[in-house]
């Protein structure tokens, strides 16, 4: 536990920052799972209007630090291919 009042107000930071980043988390992984299941249904239009909602998500977390910018690129080029790749066999 901590001893000094920087430390106690540290540990009251960190616990409010860990549950706000990990809400966000969470929400960019329900919105994943939402993109990639319009994917495997093969619902093109709905599958790049959950990637907009997904990249604006992705990209706010990756501007507050909270996931590596690299990661949320990574993640968004991915998913554009497998539409991509949708798009050509519709």
């Amino acid at each position: 536990m901590p001893n000094t009042s920087s430390a106690k107000k540290r540990l009251r930071q960190n616990v409010v920052h860990r549950n706000r980043n990990r809400s966000i988390k969470s929400s960019i992984r329900n919105q994943l799972r939402k993109v990639r299941e319009a994917i495997t249904s093969g619902d093109v239009q709905g599958s790049e209007d959950q990637l907009r909602l997904a990249t604006q998500k992705l990209d706010r977390a990756a501007a507050q630090r909270i996931i590596h910018p690299n990661r949320a690129a990574r993640i968004k080029s991915r998913l554009q291919r497998s539409i991509k790749s949708v798009k050509q066999q519709a």
